[in-house]
């Protein structure tokens, strides 16, 4: 079972409520969060654009766009070459989009995650210079791209890269020596002199930030609409991309999800539409488990051409057309997935390696495109780092998933002499390699690794113990003032000690929703639901009451099982009523 810590972060509560006109929990679960300067406390309730910080901010900003203005008035062909996930996908439009408004003439490229590889190579390079290109600015890439940035200032071309991760480094005498791509302009604020208030954003957020500078120097028809529309797309790219949802990326999202109610982007309301989300109040969940993974999944089995066409539409028909096309391309990923992440299981169950600190799985029949998925799901499982590698056209590839604590992206460092191409941030990475290192890098990864068990531990932090009682409608209306919820700004979570489950049903279309009647020490009733696996919770109960009361539950009698819980609230409409409704995510 997990660990539970309730957290005791101290303030005047009250005071902060009285000042902000909230209620003390609100006050409490942002002291939780570490908000507690003025400034930021006024932010995180109600910043929004105003609060946004000056593109100008990022090194060489001024440099690129000045570069680009000039560009665009000789009339040279410029090309955006970016890459085949979300994030990359979002910021190849973003800057077409924003080129184009300028009167730009560019087009983009996508590389093929099976034919290209990811980000720039020779080929792409030679291909551009063939095609009369001037100009190529990156996105979402090119930061660990020093040789083929080379290569196309050898060809006379110039090259503005525009990316987020980390910057590529060597170690000498004890010392990091940071390597960077002799462009005519690097746009990247993880950079050491760049001044950029806020580093942790996506490659979207870079592109938005680049069209911003410089729509402030062309003055294009319509400026404010478009970079609204951009505004939504900069959100998407920000969730798919898994960033914290701190400071500014949460304004972003914030601002993004409210625009996307009523999206400016064709592509995007069909999106909406096939997925059955019309109508409803969209959330960064919607964004990360829904809308995204189809986006997504066009550059994993397909092309991600698909997916930027998708953006690109300005036909409801096409749009409509398109759209479907990539629910229906996720939905066969999905079952891929599912396929892939079992044999994984059984690799890993029969392997000799499996108390490995860092699991290193080798799936030389798996799709390429679905390691960095399986790899999501195994650290789910397993709680530990893990590497999928797939045997590609042109040796392995592989994709890694990290935990808390474990700087993927640095660990990964240590063992780059096994590595034909590597890259990625703290939290996930992508690597190419020869089958003969596999063995090798899975020694050196391990050896290098200084986790501990306790970083292994499942910690569940709880904002506060919270009696049912105490839960109002209105008190969950205001506990929307934190959302957007993820990575960086967690979900609240509550306990609650002594719960009685008096019955429970299974429900949903794949009987996978556990539906409940509780009672809390006062004697009150409510309704709980559990959206986890229902086998291990009914293995739970029945080890805490005997299988007898779970035979009685699941013949529809009633029972008296008490536990402990954590949970979330919220309100939930039925039949034009509405009730207070506990979410369980927790139990012991």
């Amino acid at each position: 079972m997990a660990k539970w810590f309730i957290l005791a972060k101290k303030a005047d509560f009250n005071k902060i409520a009285e000042k902000y006109n909230i209620d003390p929990l609100l006050a409490k679960l942002m002291r939780n969060r570490d908000i507690i300067e003025e400034e930021d406390i006024r932010k995180y309730l109600w910043g929004g654009r105003q609060d946004f910080y000056s593109p100008h901010l990022m090194k060489d900003m001024d440099k690129a766009v000045s570069l680009l203005c000039r560009k665009i008035g000789e009339g040279v062909k410029i090309r955006v070459i970016g890459d085949y996930d979300a994030d990359g996908i979002c910021s190849s439009y973003i800057l077409l989009r924003g080129l184009t408004a300028c009167g730009a003439d560019t087009d983009t490229v996508i590389p093929h995650r099976i034919k290209d590889g990811y980000g720039l190579n020779d080929s792409l390079i030679e291909e551009a210079h063939e095609e009369g290109v001037d100009t190529i600015v990156t996105c979402d890439n090119g930061i660990a791209a020093a040789s083929q940035v080379a290569y196309a200032k050898e060809l006379g071309m110039t090259v503005v890269v525009t990316d987020h991760h980390e910057i590529p480094y060597e170690e000498e005498n004890g010392e990091r020596v940071y390597v960077l791509p002799k462009a005519d302009a690097v746009v990247n604020p993880k950079q050491e002199e760049c001044g950029y208030p806020y580093k942790n954003v996506c490659g979207g957020v870079v592109a938005y930030k680049v069209v911003q500078a410089l729509f402030a120097s062309v003055h294009p028809d319509n400026a404010a609409e478009i970079l609204e529309e951009l505004l939504e797309i900069a959100a998407f790219a920000t969730v798919c991309d898994v960033m914290e949802l701190r400071d500014e990326n949460r304004m972003i999202v914030k601002c993004g999800l409210q625009n996307m109610q009523h999206t400016r982007n064709e592509g995007l309301k069909a999106l909406i539409e096939v997925c059955g989300l019309n109508g409803k109040a969209l959330s960064a969940y919607h964004i990360g488990f829904v809308l995204g993974p189809c986006i997504n999944a066009t550059g994993r089995l397909d092309t991600a051409k698909r997916a930027l066409s998708l953006l690109n539409s300005r036909n409801r028909a096409e749009a409509v057309t398109i759209a479907a096309e990539l629910k229906d391309l996720n939905d066969s990923r999905k079952e891929m997935t599912k396929k892939g992440t079992e044999e994984a299981i059984e690799c890993i169950e029969q392997s000799e390696w499996k108390e490995d600190k860092v699991l290193v799985v080798y799936l030389p029949e798996c799709h390429e495109s679905l390691a960095g998925i399986i790899a999501g799901r195994l650290r789910e499982k397993y709680g530990k780092p893990v590497f999928v590698l797939t045997k590609g056209e042109e040796g392995i590839k592989g994709s890694g998933r990290s935990i808390e604590g474990y700087h993927m992206y640095e660990e990964m460092t240590a063992c780059k002499e096994y590595f034909t191409k590597y890259g990625g941030h703290k939290m996930a990475a992508g690597l190419s390699m020869e089958e003969i290192n596999i063995e090798k890098f899975r020694r050196k990864i391990n050896e290098v690794c200084c986790l501990t068990e306790e970083d292994f531990e499942e910690k569940v932090h709880i904002d506060a113990v919270m009696p049912f009682s105490y839960i109002t409608k209105e008190r969950i209306k205001e506990l929307e003032l934190l959302e957007p919820f993820g990575i960086g700004n967690n979900k609240p979570i509550f306990a609650q000690r002594n719960v009685h489950i008096i019955s429970g049903q299974v429900m949903g279309k794949n009987q996978n929703v556990g539906k409940y009647r509780i009672r809390d020490e006062e004697g009150n009733s409510y309704e709980m639901v559990y959206f986890g696996d229902l086998d291990k919770f009914n293995d739970f109960l029945s080890a805490r009451a005997g299988t007898e009361s779970i035979m009685r539950m699941k013949d529809g009698r009633s029972v008296d099982i008490t536990i402990n819980i954590t949970y979330y609230p919220s309100v939930n409409s039925y039949g034009g009523r509405e009730s207070i409704q506990i979410i369980m995510q927790n139990y012991m």
